[in-house]
C-alpha cells in the first residue's frame, strides 16, 4: 500500500458505507467520481458491478457494501466511485458518500481486535479514534483475493448488440 505519511500523521479519504465511517490511505486513491452507468459483466462475483469507461480507460467497479456483507441500498446523489490503485490496476469502489480527507496522528490508529475480525477480514488494518467517532481503516488490496485481482485486471465490457 502506498501510505501517505506526513511526519507522524497519515492522510485518509473517509467515506460512509451503510452508516459506518471507513477510510483508505490517500496515496492509493486516484480520483473520486460521481456515480455513472456501469456496464455489467456476466459471471463475475456478486460484489463486482461491472466496468465503466473513464476517459477511454476501462475500469472495473465493485460495490464495497456487497463485498463486506453490509446492507445494500439504492444509490443516491451522494454515491461516489472511489478509483483506487490495487496492485497497479485502477479499480472503482462504490461508496455511499465521501465525507472528507483527514489527517490523523499515527498514534491514534489502533490495530483491529482479533475478536471482531474473521478469516475473511484482513483488509481491516486499523481503527482510528476521533473523540467518540471511529473510522475503520481499510487496505482495499486485501479485500480482493489474488484470483479476484487478476479477474479485475482482465475485465472488458461485453459488446453491445
Amino acid at each position: 500500500m502506498a501510505e501517505q505519511v506526513v511526519g507522524s500523521e497519515r492522510q485518509l479519504v473517509v467515506f460512509n458505507l451503510s452508516g459506518g465511517a471507513y477510510g483508505v490511505d490517500i496515496g492509493t486513491v486516484r480520483e473520486i467520481i460521481r456515480m455513472q452507468e456501469i456496464t455489467q459483466i456476466p459471471r463475475t462475483p456478486q460484489h463486482v458491478e461491472g466496468v465503466i469507461n473513464l476517459r477511454g480507460r476501462v475500469i472495473p467497479v465493485l460495490d464495497l457494501r456487497k463485498r463486506f456483507g453490509l446492507e445494500v441500498t439504492e444509490y443516491t446523489q451522494d454515491t461516489r466511485i472511489v478509483v483506487v490503485d490495487i496492485g497497479g490496476t485502477d479499480i472503482g469502489a462504490i461508496v455511499d458518500e465521501v465525507t472528507e480527507v483527514l489527517r490523523v496522528a499515527v498514534d491514534s490508529i489502533e490495530p483491529p481486535s482479533d475478536v471482531v475480525l474473521g478469516d475473511d477480514s484482513d483488509y481491516v488494518v486499523g481503527v482510528v479514534k476521533l473523540g467518540e467517532h471511529l473510522v475503520i481503516l481499510l487496505e482495499l488490496a486485501r479485500a480482493l483475493s489474488e484470483d479476484e485481482r487478476a479477474l479485475m485486471g482482465q475485465l472488458e465490457p461485453v459488446a453491445a448488440a
